[in-house]
């Protein structure tokens, strides 16, 4: 996910996403920008273990079409090489410590158009992704996504985003110097060499959303998502053939200027060690702060679920150029 606002929603946003963010959400929904946007983020998660970087541009071709590109990295930095601590006699060299990070990038284009028929707009995103762990190992992808959103007369909101739906491909190349060190550390361990190929396969993602106007100056917007998987996982609703899990958010603002945003998702069905079974999920709060095309935005993440201890902080900041013309 990208974007505090959304993750502050609990990522349930794929009808209602409209702005430069939609550019990874559900690209269909960049043709309701008005003119230039922009959007950072910075996220720690694990308590600053993982560094989550995210930049953002669209703006509209025409009445009828928009593009946007993004990127993001998502790494660990930093991380302690000792593949080469103990020499071949047993001796220890601190020395030989070295540092490196695991990150992976990806570079996204999107474009969207609004069709004829009044309230649908569909939109497209190709994406290369890179992965780099150290000088061990780095890999090249590609991949498309698909949305489309619709809104009725009466102000509801549909969204459907597919995610990989070619299949994204990762070639990786690993460095044989670097992997026979690990394949050589310990006797009868490490010794397969690790797939060279790896496959993402597609995932969709289904919305419904509806603004309210509660009483004056106030209103609330809603959301709920279904986000499916081809495959058995431990998702709330699991079989052989379809894993689904749910996300609910909303949002309560004033005259569009302050925002607080609820959310849950990642719904698990976890094994616990008496070999019962629970249901875990993952509670966010957030807050916002818009003037004059500026937006600040903050999520309190529970990257753990309900049981864990670990939060995320998240922040993003968007500008809309319209308000400065």
């Amino acid at each position: 996910g990208v974007d505090a606002a959304a993750f502050g929603m609990g990522k349930a946003v794929i009808a209602s996403s409209s702005d430069v963010n939609a550019v990874y959400w559900n690209p269909a929904g960049l043709v309701n920008t008005r003119d230039i946007e922009g959007s950072l983020m910075h996220a720690e998660y694990f308590q600053g273990i993982g560094k989550y970087d995210f930049a953002a541009y669209a703006q509209p071709i025409d009445g009828v079409s928009a593009i946007g590109v993004s990127l993001i990295r998502f790494g660990v930095d930093d991380i302690l090489n000792t593949t080469e601590l103990i020499d071949s006699q047993g001796n220890i060299n601190y020395d030989n410590i070295s540092l490196f990070s695991a990150a992976d990038y990806a570079l996204t284009l999107g474009y969207a158009r609004k069709l004829i028929l009044s309230g649908i707009s569909l939109g497209v995103n190709g994406k290369v992704v890179h992965r780099q762990i150290g000088d061990f190992a780095s890999s090249w992808g590609f991949g498309l996504d698909a949305g489309m959103q619709y809104q009725t007369k009466t102000d509801w909101k549909f969204g459907l985003m597919i995610r990989d739906i070619t299949t994204t491909f990762n070639a990786w190349s690993i460095d044989q110097e670097e992997f026979a060190k690990v394949q050589s550390a310990i006797p009868g361990a490490n010794e397969q060499k690790p797939e060279t190929i790896e496959l993402t396969k597609p995932k969709a993602q289904l919305g419904v959303a509806k603004k309210f106007e509660l009483f004056r100056d106030f209103s609330l917007l809603t959301e709920f998502d279904l986000n499916m998987r081809f495959y058995e996982t431990n998702d709330l609703i699991s079989t052989s053939f379809l894993s689904v899990d749910p996300a609910f958010g909303l949002q309560v603002d004033y005259i569009n200027m302050v925002f607080l945003r609820a959310g849950v998702n990642n719904f698990q069905q976890q094994l616990e060690f008496d070999q019962s079974e629970s249901v875990v999920f993952e509670p966010n709060v957030g807050i916002g702060f818009r003037y004059s095309g500026i937006q600040i935005d903050y999520a309190l993440a529970n990257i753990a679920g309900l049981n864990g201890t670990l939060f995320s902080n998240i922040f993003s900041l968007k500008f809309d150029l319209s308000y400065f013309r």
